[in-house]
């Protein structure tokens, strides 16, 4: 009798952790979309040029034997 008094109880709980999981996703999409359009921008691309700007010389060394 008692699994039958909670069994809507849980129910509630299974449902309500699912809308949440399903919002979280819906966060970490457009997270994820947004550091991608981040990535590709001509801002990002002049951040990693100066944090490394021995990159393309040594790409080139590597190719030269």
């Amino acid at each position: 009798m008692k699994q039958a008094r909670f069994l809507d109880w849980y129910l509630k709980i299974a449902i309500d952790r699912l809308s949440s999981a399903e919002e979280w996703n819906d966060k970490v999409t457009v997270l994820e979309a947004e550091k991608r359009a981040y990535e590709n921008s001509p801002e990002a691309q002049a951040v990693r040029e100066a944090l490394n700007p021995w990159r393309n010389k040594d790409a080139e060394a590597t190719k030269t034997p």
